[in-house]
């Protein structure tokens, strides 16, 4: 009669005894996909003051460890916090208070959203970002005489899907004092039959920004915050914002420590005055959210709004236009200098052949060979066979947006012809160089999901299916290339692999839960693949409810 008294109070004793450590959390019942080396997974994990404490079998960590959070993740699929190489996050929240104009299929379609803005959110300047002429009927730019016989008393700003062109009308002419004339390094105002058209390409813009409505902290403030909010719905725990300033930054570092902003920032300076001015003095700024090492520079503009810089003239167009640098190669080299002198890390956007060949030349006279100082080229979107062997020689990061490929690839090869085309997007032969690239979407040029990302570096397609065989698949990524590309490379292109980009003892608990398995479903379930849950330092900040 005893034992039978005593048998439960023993079993009690004895279980208590064995769960002796104490984690804030426990995930288990998962598929957790490590991405650590070995490409195993793990049935569970503990979490202690924001990292990962231990990661196992199902038995070992529940006898192990005790919390009062216990997650029950249903078998679903746990990978590493899925990392954007390079966005423009900031941006990306200011935009979301401007006119939408991505997907528009014609110039009716801008006019009617702007309406609709206007009747919702009225403004004395109108703003807006998203249109893309290579995606409407008649492929050319719009003339500011389609809005002045609409808006003649209203300034009105538009800029094109990649940021390098915009398009104004006359009543923001007036206001900037721009008369068409202007002659602006490293950038163009378009002109037909003599006349200004209102387009303003690359180092133009800046005529009528100066002039522009200033942005105020709320406005930051609510930006970064609706951001965040979308971009954890992705499965987003870590952003590499390309562009940012002084001001900026310190708001996010205040936000961060305030609890009131969650995501990770990697922050590339702008190359402003004001920003090298204090940085390079000061040095790098890293905290356990936000890591500013890295100065963001712009060589050239775009390939949609023929701003890139060509070796050879565009193919599409007539007067041997070949785009621009957007400084020059002087400015460039000394830059690199202080860079390097300074400790920081130079990031170049450079999209076309000729960008890409003079500003890695000028990294290998500065770098000298290999090194750990992980300079990074942003998109290396169009490469000559002659100077990718550079990236290699030099340790340069290629920083790429695999969704540029399937964006751009309906109208590239009238702007490149048929043999230059097979040197653009070559993301294969670009990871060759180092064994790695570092992966992001470029939102808001492009969607923030990095699904999309994924899928258009293993796939090759539009979401449509298109083309059939994948636009030049001879440069596709692998499944496990992919994925490194979006968690541990982006950490090792951030100088962050310590702490994050796997899911391993002793780095941050930053992590997202998927319904599927991305390295086995088929191609077309990509992109239905649902992000259940994100979580960043051991918080879960996003959970799907459906």
């Amino acid at each position: 009669m005893k034992m039978r008294l005593l048998f439960p109070a023993l079993v009690l004793i004895y279980s208590c005894a064995f769960k002796h450590e104490v984690a804030d959390t426990i995930i288990h019942n998962a598929q957790i996909h490590a991405l650590d080396g070995a490409m195993g997974t793990y049935d569970a994990m503990a979490i202690r003051d924001g990292r990962i404490i231990e990661i196992g079998p199902e038995r070992q960590i529940l006898n192990k460890y005790r919390s009062e959070n216990v997650i029950d993740i249903q078998k679903k699929h746990v990978y590493p916090g899925l990392i954007d190489g390079h966005c423009h996050f900031l941006g990306y929240g200011l935009g979301l208070q401007e006119v939408d104009l991505a997907g528009t299929k014609s110039w009716d379609d801008v006019m009617m959203r702007i309406e609709k803005h206007q009747e919702d959110y009225p403004s004395e300047w109108i703003i807006g970002r998203g249109w893309d002429q290579n995606d409407w009927e008649e492929q050319v730019f719009p003339s500011r005489f389609m809005i002045d016989s609409v808006y003649p008393n209203v300034p009105v700003v538009l800029s094109r899907i990649d940021g390098h062109a915009a398009l104004i009308n006359s009543e923001a002419m007036r206001r900037a004092g721009i008369t068409g004339d202007e002659q602006v390094l490293g950038g163009e105002l378009i002109h037909e039959q003599g006349t200004f058209t209102g387009v303003l390409v690359d180092n133009a813009i800046d005529l009528v920004r100066k002039v522009m409505p200033q942005r105020t902290r709320e406005d930051k403030i609510r930006a970064l915050k609706e951001a965040e909010a979308n971009c954890l719905a992705v499965g987003l725990t870590t952003v590499d914002d390309a562009g940012l300033d002084k001001s900026d930054v310190e708001l996010i570092d205040e936000l961060q420590k305030s609890g009131e902003l969650k995501m990770r920032i990697y922050a590339m300076l702008s190359d402003t005055d004001e920003n090298k001015d204090h940085f390079l003095k000061t040095g790098p700024y890293i905290t356990d959210r936000l890591s500013v090492r890295a100065f963001k520079f712009y060589s050239d503009g775009a390939l949609g709004s023929r701003g890139a810089f060509l070796i050879e003239p565009y193919s599409d167009r007539e007067d041997g236009h070949s785009g621009f640098l957007l400084n020059t190669t002087e400015y460039f080299q000394d830059a690199a200098q202080k860079m390097y002198d300074a400790g920081f890390q130079m990031n170049t956007h450079c999209i076309g052949d000729k960008a890409n060949r003079e500003l890695l030349h000028i990294y290998a006279s500065v770098l000298g060979g290999a090194n750990d100082r992980r300079w990074r080229i942003e998109h290396a979107q169009i490469v000559d066979r002659s100077d990718i062997h550079l990236f290699g020689e030099n340790s340069v990061i290629p920083s790429i947006q695999p969704t540029h490929a399937t964006s751009d690839m309906y109208w590239a090869e009238y702007r490149l012809g048929r043999n230059r085309i097979r040197r653009a997007y070559a993301w294969k032969e670009l990871r060759e160089q180092l064994g790695m690239v570092a992966l992001g979407t470029d939102f808001p040029v492009e969607g923030i999901n990095p699904l999309a990302t994924f899928y258009a570096a293993v796939v090759r397609k539009d979401t449509k299916g298109y083309p059939s065989g994948g636009f030049q698949p001879e440069n596709a990524l692998t499944r496990e290339e992919a994925l490194n590309g979006m968690t541990l490379w982006a950490a090792v292109s951030n100088f962050e692999e310590e702490q994050k980009g796997t899911i391993e003892v002793g780095k941050v608990a930053d992590f997202v839960v998927l319904d599927r398995d991305l390295l086995v479903v088929s191609d077309e379930e990509i992109l239905q693949t649902k992000v259940m849950q994100t979580w960043i330092g051991g918080e879960m900040l996003y959970e799907n409810k459906e």
